[in-house]
């Protein structure tokens, strides 16, 4: 099963690390994402292991898309669901991958920013 959300981060928490019974080592970030559907909806999803460096090349307000898996575990007769994201992308607009290096990509062809010979009189 293949899930995919797309929004904007409003939020990263904390990273906290430890160890687990079997003495391994852990690290986990948790973050929330916006989404910009009619009605926008938060989700909080986590990260673990080397996905957390991935998660540091974003930051507040950046959009990205993650794939991400939802699973649900039974503790003490309660249940408790985790979405973890196994993949962060840049959805093109984050200033985090250089989108703004072409800023007259829209302007019009025949204009170049630094023409000598422009009709404006100052």
């Amino acid at each position: 099963m293949a899930l995919e959300i797309t929004g904007k981060i409003i939020q990263i928490m904390n990273e906290t690390s430890g160890q687990s019974k079997t003495g391994n080592n852990w690290t986990k970030q948790e973050f929330v994402i916006e989404t910009a559907d009619k009605f926008p909806k938060k989700v909080m999803m986590s990260v673990m292991g080397d996905k957390v460096q991935e998660l540091k090349k974003f930051k507040t307000g950046d959009e990205i898309k993650a794939s991400l898996n939802i699973e649900s575990r039974e503790y003490n007769s309660r249940w408790y669901t985790d979405i973890r994201a196994w993949k962060i992308e840049g959805n093109g607009s984050q200033s985090s991958s250089g989108s703004d290096n072409n800023f007259y990509a829209d302007a019009d062809p025949s204009f170049t920013p630094d023409s000598a010979s422009d009709d404006l009189p100052f």
